[in-house]
């Protein structure tokens, strides 16, 4: 019984924080059009002059995990590099995309009236070692714009602190937990959009 309460007590502990650190979204320009007449949308993704963790820049991120990860075992980090550039278009974008689609009722379509151009600004890697962890979450900046003339912002979106983590604590991989901070922040604006 006493382990049946301690469960209870830590989970309503972490629901709480979670709600504390939940993601915001809001308007900075613009006026965000009327999708309700819209069967689709494009998406695109940028990345650049992006803040890792306590890297300003994440060139220099990229080069001290690259070498953390090479002098433990000469080629690992040149594989994790790669693999953090890589993650972008084959988890984060196509999980971005999903819920996105899911909670906005938008297809995803290169040829749609509207384009949400979504530029990340700054990526929290997180960790989870077992013993202890730290969420992942990301900050971006959504622009919508005309597909057919991109430079024309009809309105400019925040997106702050779209958490990521798995279900029951299997976040071990940093990619997993990036992956859904791109879920969650696809989400939240599908959401936004619809209503």
């Amino acid at each position: 019984m006493k382990s049946l309460k301690k469960l209870l007590l830590l989970s309503a502990i972490a629901l709480t924080s979670l709600q504390l650190n939940a993601q915001r979204i809001r308007v900075t320009e613009g006026k965000v059009p009327d999708f309700s007449n819209e069967k689709s949308v494009n998406t695109e993704f940028t990345y650049e002059n992006i803040g890792v963790g306590k890297f300003d820049k994440e060139a220099d991120y990229i080069k001290t995990k690259t070498d953390e990860y090479n002098a433990k075992e000469p080629g690992r980090g040149d594989a994790w590099a790669k693999k953090w550039i890589d993650d972008r278009e084959y988890r984060f974008q196509p999980k971005f995309d999903e819920l996105f689609s899911k909670y906005s009722d938008l297809t995803i379509d290169k040829n749609a009236k509207f384009t949400i151009i979504f530029h990340t600004t700054f990526i929290e890697p997180g960790f989870n070692i077992g013993i202890t962890r730290k969420n992942a979450f990301i900050n971006g900046e959504a622009l919508i714009v005309e597909t057919a003339n991109k430079s024309k912002v009809i309105a400019r979106l925040s997106v702050d602190k779209a958490p990521g983590n798995a279900y029951w604590g299997n976040d071990f991989d940093t990619g997993e937990r990036l992956s859904e901070t791109y879920a969650t922040a696809g989400k939240a604006l599908g959401k936004f959009i619809k209503k």
